[in-house]
């Protein structure tokens, strides 16, 4: 079967491409970009107004498949995570049971094969069980197609354990990433400890609590030169440790999520649980501080750390309810609203921090939007308005802490493999 997908703006930073231009797709594979391609017995798609960019990639969600798939499935969240434009997503362990051994990785990987709509890539965890004591399975886990290996959700607490961790995962090439959060000083709080905490009356967790572990785990992989990616940043101190680690030439890279991009701790007057999540949300100062570090390339990636819950589990008091949002179907949206549509960002930016940057960080396969690559391709209407409402998800959760709002944009079609995952804006299947 062969497309060509006529007239739209092709943008691919890697490729070094943003023109308006045709792309042919054959058996699956792009054969061909270029101006006034032809190519007989084609489907031919009118991508006028419309972006083409290569495949995004979200190295940060949560499936909850296994153990809690009333939240979400593999199934369910990839079909959400093509909804959003993602034609690839890595996976946290943090599952029940735990992605701890080669066979739990091989369990996500034949459920991707059978039901997934974008491609999924399992991250190992750390330590058996998340329990930070002993090492996991992590030769066992590579052999069945980990990519990376985190203990997201808690982070690694000791110190030797951790060095112990990087000294081991380094052999086989493969990034740490780092959920960075001394619990010792985050202790019971459940928003950032601050003017608003004692305004609300809830217990707060100290910039601190991020900002020490990641200077601990930089410091560790400097000292084992282990590939640290450091998930969920929140705070402007850990962006300045970040840009110290570059300077010195570490292989430290690191993400933000929208809702630490677009949200700050003032919007937490209502008490909305939607909007309780770990990290909390910080203040404006560090909420334009991510925004800052994005725009001058200390940000490498855009995760949503999409973190699915059920509703009744969002209904009960802040302090008790789950930490977590719902990101992969708005991520895109929100880009756009905010930064693309407002100027502070180029579409090829957001090639590199959606796509390039996060495949390069979790070891994901590269893909860009030239002959002899896969043909997986998102294509954006930036003018496509987006009502938030809990009926416009395809997510089998509806926590989003965007609810409600009017955004600019969103992934039209998308192709995996030269295969439609979404048409028209709708997911196909």
């Amino acid at each position: 079967m062969a497309l060509l997908l006529k007239g739209g703006r092709v943008v691919d930073a890697a490729a070094e491409l943003d023109a308006v231009l045709d792309v042919l797709v054959e058996d699956g594979v792009i054969t061909g970009v270029g101006e006034e391609l032809e190519a007989p017995g084609a489907e031919v798609i009118d991508c006028a107004e419309k972006v083409i960019l290569p495949g995004l990639a979200d190295i940060h969600v949560h499936l909850r498949e296994p153990g809690q798939e009333y939240k979400e499935t593999v199934a369910s969240g990839t079909r959400a995570a093509a909804h959003g434009g993602f034609t690839a997503i890595a996976c946290m362990p943090n599952t029940k049971p735990v992605c701890d051994s080669g066979s739990k990785v091989r369990f996500i990987v034949e459920r991707a094969a059978a039901e997934g709509a974008v491609r999924v890539y399992p991250i190992g965890a750390i330590t058996a069980g998340q329990a930070g004591e002993q090492l996991a399975e992590i030769g066992d886990m590579v052999a069945e197609g980990a990519v990376a290996f985190s203990d997201d959700g808690h982070g690694v607490q000791s110190a030797g354990m951790t060095r112990v961790a990087m000294d081991y995962i380094k052999r086989f090439g493969a990034p740490l990433i780092a959920h960075c959060e001394d619990e010792s000083l985050a202790g019971d709080g459940v928003v950032n400890e601050g003017v608003v905490s004692t305004r609300m009356g809830l217990p707060g967790i100290p910039a601190a609590a991020e900002e020490t572990m990641v200077a601990r785990d930089i410091a560790l992989a400097e000292l084992t030169g282990c590939r640290l990616h450091l998930a969920h940043l929140s705070t402007a101190r850990s962006l300045e440790l970040v840009r110290e680690a570059k300077a010195r030439g570490l292989a430290v890279t690191c993400e933000v999520t929208p809702h630490h991009l677009f949200l700050d701790e003032d919007d937490l007057a209502s008490y909305d649980t939607k909007l309780k999540m770990n990290p909390p949300l910080r203040t404006a100062a560090d909420r334009e501080a991510l925004v800052a570090g994005l725009l001058d390339g200390t940000v490498d990636c855009i995760a949503t750390d999409h973190a699915p819950h059920a509703v009744h589990e969002k209904e009960l008091e802040f302090e008790l309810a789950p930490n977590g949002t719902t990101g992969l179907e708005t991520a895109l949206s929100l880009v756009n609203t905010h930064l693309v549509a407002t100027g502070m960002l180029e579409w090829s930016a957001v090639t590199r921090v959606m796509c390039h940057n996060p495949r390069s960080a979790a070891n994901l396969p590269e893909m860009r939007l030239e002959a002899g690559f896969p043909a997986d391709i998102t294509i954006v209407d930036p003018e496509a308005r987006v009502e938030v409402s809990a009926e416009w998800f395809v997510s089998k959760s509806r926590n989003s802490a965007f609810l409600g709002q009017s955004l600019l944009g969103r992934a039209s079609d998308v192709l995996v493999g030269g295969v439609w995952v979404v048409r028209k804006g709708k997911v196909v299947g």
